[in-house]
C-alpha cells in the first residue's frame, strides 16, 4: 500500500524524500512521481481525504457553538483545518515589542501587532492547500527585479520569463480562472478558465472603481468553472475553505498526490515528524530522521536527494536543527542568511454598509466562497516617484452579499435598540448590504524581521522550537494607512458608508506579522552562495542535494499570494532535480 506504516517502508533506500505534502511538497511528488523517481513523503499531521471527510451540505446551525471560530477551530469548525495559531505540543516562542520579553506564541489577535509574529502550521495531509483563498496571481517582471525598479530591497537571481513556461503549466494543471487585463506587472494567462459574473455588490464595487480610477477587474483563483483533468466545474455548494469532495478547487489532496500516488512511485508515511536530515563525512545529504509521532519512537529514512516541502519557517527550522561537524550552525547556513529576511504580506481591511442593497428582493447570489472581482496595483510609477509616500503596493480584495450568516450576523448599530418581530425585520432589510473591503500588500525584507533557534525550548518531541523577531517598517504602515483611505473612497464611491472612519495610524491599521500566512524568505535563493542559501534552483549551496522547494526561497514578498509561485517553482526545481540524478550530479553516495 503507498501509505505506509512508519515501523517499515516499502524500500531500504528511495531516490527523494520529500517532507511536507502542501504545495510544495504535493508538486514535487507530482512532478518526480510522473517521471518514474522513487519517493517517499513525510507528513507530519494526519491522513486526510476531502472526498470522505469534507461538509459540503452542512450549515452553520449543524456545527458547535453554530460554527464560530475557537483556538481549535481558528477559521470557524467547518474550515479543513488541522493546526492552526497553536499546535498543542509544539510552541514557538516570539518576541513581544512593546515589552521586549520572550514569549510563547500562542495568539489568537491578528490585529494586536505588537505581540510579535503568528506562525500558522497545518499538521494533516495537502497542508494549507486544503483551507487557501485560491487566489492565483503570477508574479510579474518587476516582482522579480524589485531593487532594479527602485533600488530597494533585492533581485531575485531569476526573470519571470524563467518561471512563465512552468506557470503556464500549473494554471493548465490545477485551473485557474480569470480574464486577460493587459496590465502592467499583472501577467495574463492564455489558459484562464472562463470567470464567473459579478454579484451585485460586486457591481457597485465596480461602478465605484470606474468613478476613481481603480481597475476592478475578474479574480484570478484556483477553482474550476469548467471541467478539466477529470475534475468537475465548482458549483457552488460550499465554501472552498471546507475543502471540495468533487475536486473543482485547487489542494495537493486532490490534484496532486491522487496521480503521484497512481504511478505506484510514491509511498506517504503520516504522523512522520522531520528532525533533521542527515549527512555523510562530506556534508551529501543521506536520507531524514523523523519521530513516528503515534510511539514517539526516532526512525530514519535513506535516501539519494532531499526535498523541504514544510512551509517556510518550518523547513528553515528543520534545516537549523541539521548541525554536523561540517556545518555547526545548521545545514544552508555557512553564510549567515538561515532565517533571516522573513517577511509576510501586509493586511487591512475597512467595512461598509451599501443603502442600495437594502430589501433586496431575493435573487441568486451563488457563487465561488471568494470574490469574483479585485482590485490589481497599478501604480508602481507613481509609488517609485515618491508621489504616494511608500515604495511598494497592494491588490484589493473584498467580500458582501448574501452569504451564509454565521452568530453575530444581525448584529449592527443600524438595528438600534429592538426585539422579537421588528429585530428580524430589520435583520431582513440589512441583510446582505455589508461590505468588507481589504487589502494583500508587499513587505520588503528587514534585517529585523527573522527567525531562529530558541536556545532552551522544545517541542513534545525533543526538537529545539523556533523563535521569531518581526517588525513591520514605515513603508509597510504608510502603504496600510493609505489603503485605509483608499477602501473609504471606493466604499462612498459604490454608494456606501463606512461603519467607521478610516484608520490614519498605519500601526493600528495594518494586521499582525504572520496572520496573512504568507510567511516566505527565510531560506532565500540567490546568484551567488554569499548572499543566499540556495541556488536558482532550491538546491543549498552547502549541499546540492536537498531542494528547498517551499516559499522560503523567495527573495521578495510581492503583494500577490504565494502558492501559484511556489508551485510553479517547485516544479522547475524538480525539472533540474531529475536532469542532475540522470547525469549523475546530485545524489548521495550507494
Amino acid at each position: 500500500m503507498p501509505f505506509l506504516d512508519t515501523s517499515k517502508t516499502r524500500s531500504p533506500r528511495y531516490d527523494v524524500v520529500i517532507i511536507g505534502s502542501g504545495a510544495a511538497g504535493g508538486m514535487a511528488a507530482y512532478v518526480l512521481a510522473k517521471a518514474g523517481v522513487k519517493v517517499l513523503m513525510l507528513e507530519a499531521g494526519r491522513k486526510y481525504d476531502p472526498a470522505t471527510e469534507t461538509p459540503m451540505f452542512e450549515t452553520n446551525a449543524d456545527a458547535p457553538l453554530r460554527g464560530v471560530d475557537t483556538p481549535d477551530k481558528p477559521n470557524g469548525f467547518f474550515d479543513a483545518t488541522i493546526g492552526g495559531w497553536t499546535v498543542k505540543g509544539e510552541p514557538y516562542v516570539v518576541e513581544n515589542q512593546k515589552e521586549k520579553t520572550w514569549v510563547e506564541g500562542a495568539f489568537q489577535n491578528r490585529n494586536k501587532t505588537d505581540q510579535g509574529f503568528m506562525w500558522w502550521r497545518a499538521r494533516m495531509l495537502g497542508g494549507r492547500t486544503n483551507h487557501w483563498g485560491r487566489v492565483s496571481l503570477r508574479l510579474g517582471p518587476l516582482d522579480f527585479k524589485p531593487k532594479s525598479f527602485d533600488g530597494l530591497g533585492f533581485d531575485w537571481p531569476i526573470s519571470y520569463e524563467d518561471v512563465a513556461p512552468y506557470y503556464d503549466q500549473v494554471d493548465q494543471l490545477i485551473g485557474v480562472f480569470g480574464s486577460k487585463e493587459g496590465l502592467e506587472n499583472n501577467p495574463d494567462s492564455d489558459f484562464f478558465q472562463p470567470p464567473p459574473k459579478p454579484r451585485a455588490y460586486e457591481h457597485l464595487i465596480m461602478r465605484g472603481g470606474k468613478k476613481l480610477g481603480i481597475p476592478v477587474v475578474a479574480s484570478r483563483l484556483a477553482i474550476l468553472t469548467k471541467p478539466i483533468n477529470g475534475r468537475a466545474a465548482c458549483f457552488y455548494a460550499t465554501s472552498c475553505g471546507r475543502g471540495c469532495a468533487i475536486r473543482a478547487n485547487f489542494q495537493s489532496t486532490t490534484v496532486l498526490i491522487p496521480p503521484a500516488l497512481e504511478t505506484g512511485n510514491l509511498d506517504i508515511l503520516t504522523g512522520a515528524m522531520a528532525r533533521e536530515v542527515t549527512l555523510d563525512a562530506q556534508g551529501r545529504a543521506t536520507g531524514v530522521h523523523f519521530i513516528d509521532t503515534a510511539t514517539g519512537k526516532e526512525e530514519h529514512v535513506a535516501a539519494r536527494a532531499v526535498i523541504l516541502g514544510a512551509s517556510a519557517c518550518e523547513s528553515a527550522r528543520l534545516l537549523m536543527n541539521s548541525k554536523s561537524a561540517k556545518f555547526p550552525q545548521g545545514l544552508g547556513n555557512s553564510t549567515g542568511h538561515l532565517g533571516r529576511w522573513l517577511t509576510d504580506s501586509t493586511g487591512s481591511d475597512l467595512g461598509g454598509q451599501i443603502p442600495a442593497l437594502e430589501n433586496m428582493p431575493l435573487h441568486n447570489e451563488d457563487g465561488t466562497s471568494n470574490m469574483h472581482t479585485y482590485g490589481p496595483w497599478v501604480k508602481h510609477h507613481e509609488a517609485k516617484a515618491g508621489k504616494l509616500g511608500f515604495p511598494r503596493g497592494y491588490y484589493l480584495a473584498w467580500g458582501g452579499g448574501r452569504t451564509m450568516p454565521g452568530m453575530g450576523a444581525a448584529t449592527s448599530s443600524l438595528l438600534g435598540n429592538v426585539y422579537g418581530k421588528k429585530l428580524k425585520e430589520e435583520a431582513r432589510r440589512y441583510y446582505g448590504s455589508f461590505v468588507s473591503i481589504s487589502c494583500r500588500g508587499e513587505m520588503i525584507p528587514n534585517e529585523q524581521s527573522y527567525m531562529e533557534l530558541d536556545p532552551e525550548k522544545k517541542d513534545q518531541w525533543g526538537i529545539p522550537v523556533a523563535r521569531f523577531h518581526f517588525k513591520w517598517s514605515d513603508y509597510e504602515l504608510k502603504q496600510v494607512a493609505y489603503a485605509q483611505q483608499n477602501f473609504a473612497d471606493l466604499i462612498e464611491a459604490a454608494g456606501g458608508k463606512v461603519t467607521r472612519p478610516p484608520e490614519k495610524d498605519g500601526s493600528k491599521a495594518i494586521t499582525a506579522g504572520g496572520s496573512v500566512k504568507h510567511e516566505i524568505g527565510v531560506t532565500r535563493m540567490s546568484a551567488e552562495p554569499k548572499d543566499g542559501v540556495t541556488n536558482s534552483f532550491g538546491q543549498l549551496w552547502d549541499c546540492q542535494n536537498v531542494v528547498v522547494a517551499d516559499g522560503g526561497v523567495f527573495v521578495s514578498g510581492p503583494y500577490k499570494n504565494p502558492t501559484l509561485t511556489i508551485l510553479a517553482l517547485a516544479w522547475r526545481a524538480c525539472d533540474r532535480l531529475i536532469d542532475g540524478m540522470k547525469k549523475g550530479e546530485i545524489a548521495a553516495p550507494v
